[in-house]
């Protein structure tokens, strides 16, 4: 069982130097947040053995610098890629269909959204709806026969009061 109270008081004493520390290397407050966190989750791993360091931080420091530069490789590599392919295909924006039935999806109970999405979007039967929610078949039924009404009602509703705000 690792040191929790050893450890939390070493995080609250360094902390901040750290993030300072890998904020000055990265110039990204993001990126020297995420790149912390990841070394004190590293930390917190081998705490055993991390905590029997002269300097504990100076181990978490190097850990979280590696890190942010091995972020900063990756997304450089990327750039480069980038520019050695040219851009990607724009992919347009979903359609405001799209946005609307999404957003009525929403409203769902999650286990209609759920066998709904498996089964229109995902393609699947409902046996296999079944067997990856671990409900009846004819519960996954239920949810679609009840999940499309609802999906009828909650459409028809955005439709009239667009059609009353013109």
């Amino acid at each position: 069982m690792p040191d929790v109270d050893g450890f939390d008081e070493f995080y609250r004493g360094s902390r901040q130097r750290l993030l300072g520390f890998v904020y000055a290397l990265t110039g990204d407050r993001g990126e020297a947040q995420d790149a912390v966190q990841e070394a004190y989750v590293r930390a917190w791993q081998r705490w055993s053995t991390v905590s029997e360091y002269d300097d504990p931080e100076a181990w978490v420091r190097v850990v979280a610098s590696r890190i942010a530069v091995s972020r900063w490789r990756s997304l450089r590599s990327r750039a480069r890629a980038y520019l050695r392919h040219g851009a990607t295909e724009t992919v347009p924006g979903p359609g405001t269909d799209t946005v609307a039935v999404v957003a009525a999806l929403r409203r769902l109970p999650e286990e209609q959204r759920v066998a709904i999405a498996l089964y229109y979007l995902v393609g699947m039967p409902v046996a296999e709806v079944a067997r990856e929610t671990a409900a009846p078949v004819g519960t996954v039924k239920a949810r679609l026969s009840r999940g499309r009404t609802a999906l009828a009602g909650l459409l028809a509703v955005s439709d009239l009061e667009e059609a009353t705000d013109a």
